[in-house]
C-alpha cells in the first residue's frame, strides 16, 4: 500500500455530526445516515441499522447528497402570474396566503349541499388531491384527513394509480 493510501481518510471521518434520516425519493423508507460538517452536508450513506434497507441505497438514494448540495437547487419561492413573461420572488408568508386564498375560493364556487335529489352531501367538487409516494403514511393520512374536512372526495394517491 502507497504512503498515500495509508494517508487517505475517509470524509465521513471529519464530519461534526451524524444524522440519522430517511431517504425522500420513493416511500420505501431506506434509512439513511447524513454526515454534516461545518453545518453542511458533506456526504449521505445507507443506514446499516436500517431494517428497511440494512445499509443500502438505490442509485438515487446514494445521490442525495447531490440534490441537497446542487448548485442549482432552488431554494426561493418563485411565482409566475398568468400570462406574465418573468418570474417573481415571493415569501413564504405571501405564497400560503395566496393558496389558501385560491383554495377556499375554489371551496365555496364549487360547493354543494345536495344532491340533484335533495339528498345531502355536503361537499366540494372544485378541489381535488394527489398524493405522492415519497410521502410517508403519516403525512398521507394527515393530507387524506385534510381534504376529507375541506370536503373534496377526488382524493387520489400516486401509489394507486
Amino acid at each position: 500500500m502507497s504512503q498515500k493510501s495509508r494517508d487517505t481518510v475517509p470524509r465521513t471521518a471529519t464530519a461534526d455530526r451524524v444524522v440519522q434520516s430517511v431517504c425522500p425519493f420513493c416511500a420505501v423508507g431506506c434509512g439513511q445516515k447524513v454526515f454534516v460538517k461545518d453545518e453542511k452536508v458533506i456526504q449521505i450513506e445507507g443506514d446499516p441499522d436500517s431494517p428497511i434497507s440494512r445499509g443500502r441505497l438505490c442509485p438515487k438514494g446514494s445521490a442525495s447528497e447531490q440534490l441537497v448540495n446542487s448548485a442549482t437547487r432552488q431554494t426561493e419561492i418563485l411565482y409566475r402570474a398568468p400570462r406574465a413573461r418573468e418570474w417573481q420572488k415571493l415569501s413564504r408568508g405571501t405564497a400560503i396566503d395566496m393558496i389558501a386564498d385560491r383554495f377556499m375560493a375554489a371551496r365555496k364556487k364549487w360547493w354543494q349541499d345536495e344532491d340533484e335529489h335533495g339528498r345531502p352531501v355536503r361537499r366540494t367538487m372544485g378541489i381535488a388531491a394527489l398524493g405522492g409516494a415519497t410521502l410517508d403514511n403519516e403525512e398521507n393520512y394527515l393530507i387524506k384527513k385534510l381534504f376529507t374536512a375541506a370536503g373534496a372526495i377526488q382524493i387520489e394517491n400516486q401509489a394507486r394509480i
